[in-house]
């Protein structure tokens, strides 16, 4: 049994194992979908595949949809070349529940996948024909946070989008100067509307990626690369719109065990792929069943019928309120804070993690004590539920085997949205932040994470991080067993308004994070003692 368009034939053979199959006919949509594409996603992994792709494929099969998702890969084309192609673009969904109890189904709605990868003449000339057909309706992305940064820690341009603003919309090579390149293509060829919907979890996640798109725009148009009525279209939302959303399904790398259980099914080619760029990617998609998306209805070139898939549909504030609540306090920064700690006291599972009475009482802390009270009620979902509902199921969900490494990656991208936002809802309130006290402590686990050293002396690695390689060089002299090696070492970082969103020593924090750290380097077990000393059971 192959994962393919050959090997769904035998419609019998899927069934028999339990694995439900598309309703319609994929090649078929495929077919059509090609020819007038409505719906284009850029960032073609995991959460994609299964949760959008999900979505589309239950839209499809109830008739209210009759084109797929064209998916376009912007970083790392060996998705493309290993994952997609090989199996016609299909993809195997594993549900994983709480109980042990999981859901297969093969889905077909994802229908063309291409490279923008800059000199292949042939992708970049499918690209201009998708983006310039009137029937475009919408372009999502999941390319995670740092995929709309355009400049560094430092405030300038990053080096590759510095080329990109230099060498022009023909030769672009960034995600943020792909897309506006072919923005530009689209006003060239009839202008027609068109939204972009960034599904990442960024705060304000729509803002950001229209900020990205105009500024771009406007560099090219100061060099005479691009003209003034173009930056005029990118900048009218009634021509192009940035709907902001807030997008939740934890869905871990792939895996092994679920490989091994497919192939022992007689599923073939379903080994877990690990890419150039360690992307971790496998024909399957494993990921948990709870999932929300909620999307701000604007939309100037129409859409498909997404509330009937599920989708919350509804304004920019209610859509901003339950992007907070999930952001910066429900969801992520439980995981931002707890993953490090995981990796320093030896758990490689974050649910094994949250087993343990000191994780979880910092989770709460940070969660239910003081990130709960910060939070606007978005009416469409309850935050308290939403919280109940992560410390009963999700969570604890050990048969999704999310790693804590993986859930650190790219950490310093993050912790300004994850934990800025409840310090300054302190400060605002309060005047000052003395009643933080997991807030701290969460941001001082991650600088003793970027020691690379365990809380028992033993080295580890550290996950993928733009900012690795600077934050571990500002910590050089900062020892294991050393305390007073803490010195004036963490002040550049925590002082770092682009990293945090603001001086945490300005807030009141600074001072107290780095004695947390020194605390935290006394020797073996000086981690637990430390969480155990400013949360006592």
């Amino acid at each position: 049994m192959k994962l393919t368009y050959q090997g769904l034939q035998d419609k019998a053979a899927w069934q028999k194992l339990g694995i439900k199959l598309p309703s319609y006919d994929v090649e078929a949509v495929s077919k059509a979908t090609v020819a007038a594409p409505r719906w284009v996603h850029l960032g073609i992994g995991n959460i994609f595949r299964i949760f959008l792709g999900g979505i589309a494929d239950k839209l499809i099969g109830e008739g209210l949809l009759d084109k797929g998702i064209t998916c376009v890969e912007t970083f790392d084309y060996d998705v493309v070349d290993k994952i997609y192609a090989p199996h016609d673009n299909l993809v195997l969904a594993a549900t994983l529940h709480s109980n042990g109890k999981r859901d297969l189904a093969v889905l077909g709605s994802l229908c063309e996948a291409i490279k923008a990868q800059s000199g292949n003449a042939q992708s970049t000339k499918r690209l201009k024909e998708i983006f310039t057909a009137p029937s475009l309706q919408l372009v999502s992305f999941t390319i995670t946070e740092k995929g709309y940064a355009l400049r560094g820690s430092d405030g300038t341009y990053l080096p590759y989008v510095q080329k990109d603003i230099e060498q022009g919309p023909q030769q672009a090579t960034g995600a943020m100067g792909v897309v506006t390149a072919l923005l530009y293509e689209r006003f060239q060829n009839g202008a027609t509307p068109l939204a972009l919907v960034s599904m990442d979890n960024v705060s304000q996640n729509g803002k950001k990626l229209r900020e990205s798109v105009i500024t771009m725009a406007q560099e090219w148009q100061q060099r005479g690369l691009v003209t003034a009525e173009f930056v005029a279209y990118v900048s009218d939302e009634s021509k192009v719109s940035f709907p902001w959303s807030m997008i939740d399904k934890i869905t871990p790398r792939p895996s092994e065990a679920v490989a091994a259980d497919l192939k022992a099914m007689g599923i073939e080619d379903m080994d877990v792929v690990v890419t150039s760029k360690k992307t971790y990617i496998a024909p399957f998609v494993n990921a948990e069943g709870p999932q929300y998306l909620v999307v701000e209805d604007n939309f100037p070139n129409g859409r498909p019928q997404l509330e009937k898939a599920g989708v919350y549909m509804t304004d920019r504030n209610t859509v901003n309120l339950s992007e907070r609540m999930k952001v910066t306090v429900c969801l992520n920064p439980v995981h931002t804070a707890l993953c490090t700690y995981d990796c320093l006291l030896g758990y490689e599972f974050f649910a094994d993690g949250m087993k343990d009475p000191d994780l979880d009482r910092l989770g709460r802390r940070l969660a239910y004590v003081e990130g709960l009270p910060t939070v606007e009620d978005p009416r469409i979902l309850s935050p308290k539920a939403f919280l109940d509902e992560l410390w009963s199921e999700r969570f604890p969900n050990v048969y999704m085997g999310d790693t804590s490494a993986r859930i650190a990656t790219d950490i310093s991208q993050m912790v300004g949205i994850r934990f800025g936002h409840t310090i300054q809802a302190y400060l605002d309130k309060d005047g000052n932040t003395d009643a933080l006290i997991a807030e701290p402590l969460a941001i001082a686990g991650w600088m003793r994470y970027l020691l690379a050293v365990d809380d028992q002396g033993k080295s580890f690695e550290l996950s993928p991080d733009p900012m690795l390689k600077e934050l571990t060089a500002q910590l050089g002299e900062v020892k294991f067993g050393q305390p007073q090696s803490v010195g004036q070492h963490l002040r550049p970082i925590l002082s770092n308004a682009n990293i945090f969103g603001l001086d945490l020593y300005k807030a009141g924090l600074g001072e107290r994070i780095e004695t947390m750290v020194s605390e935290m380097l006394a020797g073996p077990g000086a981690v637990r003692r430390t969480l155990q000393k400013y949360l006592p059971a």
